[in-house]
This record gives C-alpha cells, structure tokens and sequence, in this order.
C-alpha cells in the first residue's frame, strides 16, 4: 500500500461535458494508506481492509463507460469517513478536549464508526492509543470539507445544466454483517432513506433492473443510507440520491480480498443498471439541458 494520498485525497474522472445528471460516488473503496496513519494504527494493513467497500470504484469502470462522472475517494475509510458529518467524534479517542461544535452523541459515534472511525467492521480497536485532538481536525479541514465542497460544487453543475442531479452513492456490504451469526440474505440493498432521498421512480427502475439478473433486492434495511443520502438527497429541489450496496461475496473473496470469478459480470451488471438509468431519467424527469457550461 503506497503512500500516494495527499489533500484532498478523492478524483473525479468523467468527461469533461456532462452528457446527463447522473453521478456515481465511491466514498468508501479508497485503498491509499497513508505511512502515518499505519504508524498510528495497531492493526496492520490487511486488518484494516475490513472496512473497504473493496474494489467498488473498479465495479463501476462499465457504468463508467456511458459517460458518467465518478467521484471516488482514495484514502481509506478507517482513516476518515466522508460518509459522516465533518465533526461525529468520539472523545474516548482523543488526547485533549474537542471543540464544543463536536457532535459526540450520534449512533455513529456510539458504535465506533464516526469521521475518525474507532474500529475497523468486526469491531477490532484501530488505535493503541489515544490520538491527538489536532491529528483529527487536521484530517477534516484537509479531506473531507474539499470532498464535500468539491461534492456539492458538482452537484449544482449538474441540476443547473439539466434541471437535475441523480446520485448512485455506492458502497459493498459484508455477507455476515457485524453483530450477527447470519449472513445476509440480500444480494443488493437499495437505500432511499424511506422515500425521502430521491424520486419513487429511481428507485423502482435500479430495483426491477437488478432483479430482472437474477439479484435478491431489498430496500432501506438494513442500509436506509448514510450522511451522504441524508444530506444531499432533495427531490423538491431537483438533487436526488440513491445508495447502492452491492454484497461483498458477490465479486469478493472476503477473507483474502481477492476478486472473485463473478467480478466482471458484476461490474457488467452495473453498466447495465446504469444504461437503465439513464434511459429512465430521460423519459421519466424530461431531462433537456438548461444553461451552456
């Protein structure tokens, strides 16, 4: 693992014209582990992979081929989760008193997954002990307020280019979820934050194209969506976010985090919901560009 991840740490690769509103976003499968960070951490870097949304941004490369925009970000999530609020710390983890702005009391928090997340997914402690106050907002100013500025920037190009913005917020999920003996039974889990986050018939045409393969689909459990559905999804306002968890043993092999054989029809698969997608925008949300760039 290199240590290639200076600020702000996330690319966006795409043409350099909008050919439609829709987005792809992969905050979670950045794999640039930076030297200080594996200094820091007791775990070591295969430990650490647990919390990968592994190879996501890969996954894409075919939905990616349409002409879509792709937002990935490259340093990993046990470093910082952008898929937070900037400022969803816990204080158990630091050295020094937090800024009174500090959201401290959030579920997120509570389980170890904040910004600066405590534990890797099988609820192994990331850090021998306690980091330094400055070592945690240093790493918000430098990566996750650019992502989101740069995030949001994008967003408005878009609705102000054709009306509206469409987000596919994509994450893959663990077969054995943390917690539980069972392994999930969803091959792909839609989240819409309960209706909230993006147009009914977003939804229904990822849903039915997943299906049409073959895929079981269920919606909002036990992934509803995070910050990033929560916070950017505003159907009255023409922005509209969908996240899309893929399961892991789908393309992976999950203890040595190789691809597996299935990995191409998979990535395949997710051209095609995109090719779905993009025909249902144009008929359904009357798609017609409204400014030049």
């Amino acid at each position: 693992m290199s240590d290639r991840t200076h600020p702000p740490g996330f690319e966006l690769s795409g043409p350099a014209r909008l050919r439609s509103p829709l987005i792809l976003n992969s905050p979670h499968s950045g794999r640039d582990y930076p030297e200080h960070f594996l200094k820091l951490s007791k775990l070591d870097a295969s430990a650490l992979r647990r919390s990968e949304d592994a190879f996501v941004d890969e996954l894409l490369a075919p939905a990616c081929a349409h002409g879509v925009p792709l937002m990935r970000v490259l340093f990993p999530r046990a470093f910082l989760d952008v898929n937070r609020e900037a400022y969803e710390l816990d204080p158990r983890m630091f050295a020094g008193r937090l800024p009174p702005y500090v959201n401290s009391r959030s579920v997120r928090v509570a389980g170890g997954l904040g910004t600066i997340p405590r534990i890797v997914s099988d609820r192994e402690e990331i850090y021998a002990k306690p980091l330094n106050v400055e070592e945690a907002l240093s790493r918000i100013e430098r990566h996750h307020k650019p992502y989101h500025a740069a995030l949001k920037q994008l967003l408005q190009r878009v609705r102000h280019q054709f009306g509206n913005a469409v987000m596919l917020d994509c994450h893959s999920m663990p077969s054995l979820p943390r917690g539980s003996s069972e392994k999930i039974k969803a091959d792909f889990v839609l989240g819409d934050r309960y209706g909230t986050s993006c147009a009914p018939g977003i939804l229904d045409i990822v849903h039915k194209t997943l299906e049409s393969f073959g895929y079981r689909v269920v919606r909002n459990k036990p992934y509803a969506g995070g910050f990033i559905t929560e916070h950017y999804g505003a159907p009255a306002q023409g922005t509209h976010v969908l996240q899309l968890e893929v399961n892991r043993a789908l393309y992976l092999n999950e203890q040595t985090y190789e691809k597996n054989n299935d990995f191409d029809v998979v990535a395949q698969h997710l051209g095609l919901i995109t090719g779905a997608l993009l025909t249902h925008l144009d008929a359904a949300l009357d798609v017609r560009p409204l400014a030049a760039e």
